[in-house]
């Protein structure tokens, strides 16, 4: 077998997917009812091969406005860099994916190269040890659910302990009675509340204080203005979350990490960057006692499936936020009767293919 120095890459090829999503997803208090996004399939010399999928959160919502406040970068940027970029790959060894991932300022596609690097190199872990953790489902949830839906997110999965519920998106009272129902429901189970910055200071205590405070794990992005997450600490003692200002250019993570009642950081890797930057956020975070658990940006399965693994290399004692793909009509990763999945081509067109003709399907 090659060391990893001898490995050198062969061909590239690049894929576009758009697929649409029934019912439409929450992404802030906007919501989408398709996502695109790009795949990226590597060849190296020894017939390895990997693929990752590349899906910034950006672009238009449901009723053709910008979304604000996740991917600072479009999907069309992405593109264009790595048709710059790829014919340069070719015969290149496999580590200029990790020096390209550390340069480029497009987190999308850092990550999404690093991630190949690690996958090629077997540097992400193939067995689960920490099985239970990492294999809970934590369920999304929203006021307007149906409690049909809501009892069998809750009570048809196995290993759920936490819930996630989208709040500051309908009234006050109405999600407090949601809450309730999802407690009525499944009395076990702790909430990781959202509100996506939906809260003034004085709206966020009142809504908490209606809430069994022992049951609330933390509330992300609780208020309009982050400089007020504290007070509700202070004034509650309920632990606040970290998620959109992670995103921000401003963002100070040493600063962040001094704040009194940050509980933990939403870390989503498509919009963040590359592996090394969240090793090193989330061993920052973990020094100063606060949690690191990682999100989806809404990717199609290929995404979800490669997140898992991060999270059990870089988090292995949290229960990643994943539960986005059942709005999905259609896979980019197709089941077989082997071992290995192929992809689905009814989704993906070809843009790009640099190198020698192969079958696209062959996964090492």
């Amino acid at each position: 077998m090659s060391s990893s120095d001898d490995l050198t890459i062969t061909s590239c090829t690049l894929y576009q997917y758009q697929i649409e999503l029934n019912p439409s997803l929450p992404v802030g208090i906007q919501r989408i009812d398709f996502r695109k996004g790009l795949v990226l399939d590597i060849q190296l010399n020894n017939q390895q091969t990997a693929w990752a999928e590349i899906a910034p959160l950006s672009g238009l919502d449901i009723d053709s406005q910008m979304i604000t406040g996740f991917s600072q970068e479009s999907l069309d940027e992405v593109k264009s860099k790595l048709q710059q970029i790829l014919p340069s790959l070719i015969d290149q060894p496999l580590v200029v994916l990790n020096a390209i991932a550390q340069q480029i300022s497009l987190p999308s596609l850092a990550f999404s190269l690093s991630l190949l690097h690690a996958k090629l190199t077997h540097c992400l872990p193939i067995i689960i040890e920490n099985t239970s953790i990492q294999s809970a489902v934590v369920p999304l949830l929203y006021d307007g659910m149906s409690t049909a839906i809501i009892t069998q997110k809750l009570l048809t999965q196995a290993s759920i302990n936490s819930v996630k519920i989208k709040v500051a998106q309908t009234s006050m009272a109405s999600e407090i009675q949601f809450i309730y129902q999802v407690l009525a429901i499944a009395p076990h189970v702790t909430l990781r509340l959202d509100a996506n910055r939906g809260f003034s200071l004085e709206q966020a205590i009142d809504f908490l204080a209606c809430l069994p405070k022992h049951k609330i794990e933390y509330i992300e992005e609780p208020c309009i203005n982050p400089n007020d997450n504290p007070q509700i600490y202070r004034q509650l003692g309920i632990n606040y979350a970290l998620d959109e200002s992670l995103n921000l250019p401003q963002f100070d993570l040493d600063l962040a990490l001094q704040q009194p009642g940050l509980g933990a950081l939403i870390i989503k890797p498509m919009l963040l960057g590359s592996l090394e930057k969240l090793q090193s956020m989330i061993s920052r975070a973990h020094l100063e006692g606060v949690r690191c658990i990682l999100s989806s940006s809404l990717e199609a399965d290929m995404g979800i499936n490669d997140l898992r693994l991060v999270s059990q290399a870089l988090t292995p004692d949290e229960s990643p936020g994943l539960d986005t793909l059942s709005a999905f009509t259609q896979p980019v990763l197709l089941a077989t009767s082997g071992l290995s999945p192929q992809l689905n081509h009814q989704v993906l067109q070809q843009l790009t293919h640099i190198g020698p003709t192969r079958d696209p399907n062959k996964v090492g």
